[in-house]
C-alpha cells in the first residue's frame, strides 16, 4: 500500500467510526496532517482523492466536509463510467448481463413492497411510454423512470443506485433507437406492461420471471445487433 493509500484509510476509518461523520468538517489542513501524523502533502492528496469518490466534498472559501455518503451519491460515478464504455461491445454485453442478474431479483422484492402509491407512479410511466410508442427521447425516459420506480420500490438505495448506473441512460436511447427501427417496440412495451401487471398482483415469482424475460429479451436483440455490425447511435449512426 502507497503512503497515500494509507493516507486515504486513515481518513476512511475516522469516517467508519464516527469521528468524522455525515456533514462534519475536516480540520485544517495542519491540524489534520498533524493528527493522522502525514505529511500535509499527504493529506493533501488523499483529501483531492476522498473528494474525486464523492466522499468529501470541498468548498471553495469554508472547508472541506463529510458528505452525506448516500449511495446515490457514492455510486454516482458508475452511471459516468458506463457511458464511457459505450463504443466497448465486450462492455456493452458485460453490463446487459449484469443487469440481467439483477434487475429480476429487485423486480421480486419491490412486489413485495410496493406501495398503492408507488404502483400508481410505474403505471403511469407505462401510459407515459404507450402513448410516447414512436418518440425515442420519450421511450427512453419513460423507460429509465419506469424501471428506477420499481427498484425504488424496494427501498434498497444502494440497490437503485447499482442498477441506474448500469443501465445507462445513452445505452437505453440507444436500444430504443434499434427496437423501434426494426418495429419492435410493442413487443417491448408488452414486456413492460407484464412487469406492472404482476407487480400488481404482489407477485413475486412472476414478477421476476416477467423481468428475466424483458431483460433477457434486450439483451439477446442488443448481442445479434452488436454482431451485425452495431446498435443505432445518438445521430443514426451505428457504435460497434
Amino acid at each position: 500500500m502507497s503512503l497515500t493509500d494509507r493516507a486515504i484509510e486513515q481518513i476512511r476509518e475516522l469516517i467508519r467510526t464516527g469521528a468524522l461523520p455525515p456533514g462534519s468538517k475536516l480540520p485544517p489542513e495542519p491540524d489534520l496532517a498533524a493528527q493522522l501524523g502525514l505529511s500535509r502533502n499527504l493529506a493533501r492528496e488523499a483529501v483531492k482523492a476522498l473528494a474525486v469518490a464523492r466522499i468529501l466534498e470541498v468548498r471553495r472559501g469554508d472547508g472541506t466536509y463529510v458528505t452525506s455518503l448516500q449511495p446515490s451519491l457514492l455510486l454516482e460515478g458508475l452511471g459516468g463510467a458506463v457511458e464511457l464504455l459505450q463504443s466497448d461491445s465486450a462492455a456493452l454485453q458485460d453490463l446487459m448481463e449484469v443487469r440481467r442478474l439483477l434487475e429480476p431479483v429487485a423486480t421480486a422484492l419491490a412486489a413485495t413492497r410496493i406501495s398503492d402509491d408507488q404502483l400508481a407512479e410505474v403505471e403511469r410511466h407505462l401510459d407515459a411510454m404507450r402513448a410516447a410508442r414512436d418518440d425515442v427521447e420519450l421511450l427512453n425516459a419513460h423507460d429509465a423512470s419506469f424501471h428506477r420506480a420499481v427498484v425504488a420500490a424496494t427501498g434498497n438505495e444502494s440497490l437503485l443506485a447499482l442498477l441506474e448506473g448500469v443501465s445507462g441512460r445513452t445505452l437505453r436511447a440507444r436500444i430504443w433507437r434499434g427496437l423501434v427501427d426494426d418495429q419492435a417496440a410493442g413487443r417491448t412495451l408488452a414486456e413492460h406492461e407484464a412487469i406492472f401487471h404482476a407487480l400488481a398482483a404482489r407477485d413475486a415469482a412472476l414478477s421476476q420471471a416477467a423481468a428475466l424475460l424483458h431483460v433477457s429479451t434486450t439483451e439477446g436483440w442488443l448481442r445479434e445487433h452488436l454482431r451485425a455490425g452495431g446498435v443505432p447511435g445518438p445521430a443514426g449512426t451505428t457504435a460497434p
